[in-house]
């Protein structure tokens, strides 16, 4: 019978082959043309982003900033842009892409400073929409990239990195700044900040050493077969209302099916979060973190810092961060023939550099990236905003003091 059995699953094998060949003349065109058209969109969308280059500004902050994460949320608002993909001929034939951005909190040898990376064209708005909110900080364009000058070399550099990805569905909020009560503006003695924490662990890093986190964003939009054709559901918000139906489902059950039962109050609280979550602008994400230093001053506890300063974030009942994504360990040795560990370290330093996630060909690599989730203003607000006295650490760079508006009598 045994006998019996693989005679026929080799019979199966050959009737495939034979519809595979059979059907060449179809599926072959159909595969090369394919290949052809991404190869192309490739093309054009690399010469539209190098037709519009970046910028890189830095943000330095005041002795005292007394305004709560709310005003970053007003500024991230002003990013929420979909445009420049309106039609299939910008899509396509122009290989225009929607505005992306890449919020950044590092440390440099233990110096903590926060920096957006954008195109020029967005570069007014941005200043604009941040002295709006916050009147004392000071922008500057970086000349020089602080990532450009770094290149991994296995012999002289140590590096590790890793990509996040939520614990829960996209829908379900992490922890925010007004579960900390931050949207009160409480008087600072009484903030509980949840950035002070990576804050801290980013200025305990010693000179050699370096701790970069990128927060990658563009607006989300309906999801559009291989991102450019005609655009499908809003997946984000169809799985938050599923969300939101499993409960009531689950109430109707226990209950009987005749009367619900009485919510709890962690019900009641995930039905509020799905319902503010929605109810703000949505952004894809991909986050990032690299920790990159001189080969004899490797901490590797580094590592368990860098993860570790992310938990607040997240508690259970609400979402949070996991690390995923281009940990460069492989589940089996045959794996490392064909992607070895030193490449992907140079692959990961570089797509950082570039500040590149959401496009091909970079997203949907194995080994390489986590999928793109989904946050809103509130939340990228909470884990990127510029913190007050709470956040007490020595190593962030702060402006010497205060501006202020000349006096209205000064003779002219």
């Amino acid at each position: 019978m045994f006998d019996e059995l693989n005679l026929e699953v080799w019979d199966n094998l050959l009737l495939a082959f034979e519809y595979i060949y059979e059907f060449a003349p179809i599926w072959l065109p159909i595969f090369f043309i394919s290949l052809a058209f991404k190869a192309w969109l490739n093309y054009k969308r690399a010469a539209y982003w190098q037709e519009e280059s970046s910028v890189l500004l830095e943000i330095k902050l005041p002795r005292e900033i007394h305004k709560s994460p709310a005003a970053m949320e007003v500024v991230l608002n002003s990013l929420h842009q979909t445009g420049k993909e309106g039609t299939w001929w910008d899509r396509i034939r122009k290989g225009q892409t929607r505005a992306r951005f890449s919020l950044e909190i590092v440390s440099l040898e233990g110096k903590i400073r926060f920096f957006i990376w954008t195109q020029p064209t967005h570069r007014n708005a941005i200043e604009t929409h941040i002295y709006s909110q916050y009147p004392e900080v000071e922008i500057y364009e970086v000349k020089e990239d602080y990532a450009k000058s770094f290149v991994y070399n296995p012999e002289t550099i140590s590096m590790w990195v890793a990509e996040f990805a939520l614990t829960g569905p996209d829908p379900l909020p992490i922890k925010t700044y007004i579960d900390y009560g931050l949207d009160k503006d409480p008087k600072e003695e009484y903030k509980i900040d949840p950035m002070t924490p990576l804050l801290e662990f980013l200025g305990s890093i010693t000179s050699g050493q370096n701790v970069w986190i990128q927060i990658l964003i563009r607006a989300h939009k309906k999801r559009r077969i291989l991102d450019v054709f005609k655009e499908k559901e809003d997946s984000w918000k169809n799985e938050a209302e599923n969300e939101v139906k499993k409960i009531l489902d689950k109430l109707k059950e226990e209950g009987g099916g005749t009367f619900p039962r009485v919510m709890t109050d962690e019900e009641k609280n995930k039905m509020t979060a799905l319902q503010r979550s929605v109810s703000k602008y949505p952004f894809d994400c991909g986050i990032r973190a690299i920790y990159i230093t001189e080969k004899d001053k490797f901490v590797p506890s580094n590592i368990g810092g860098t993860l570790g300063a992310v938990k607040q974030f997240g508690s259970p009942g609400s979402n949070g961060f996991k690390p995923k994504g281009w940990m460069i360990d492989f589940d089996y040795p045959w794996q490392e023939w064909f992607n070895s560990k030193d490449k992907l370290k140079a692959k990961a330093l570089e797509e950082y550099k570039l500040r590149r996630y959401f496009y091909s060909p970079y997203l949907g690599k194995k080994y390489h990236s986590a999928k793109p989730f989904v946050l809103n203003t509130e939340e990228l607000a909470t884990i990127f905003h510029f913190p007050g006295e709470v956040a007490a650490t020595p190593t962030l760079e702060k402006i010497p003091s205060l501006k202020s508006q000349a006096p209205s009598n000064l003779p002219i």
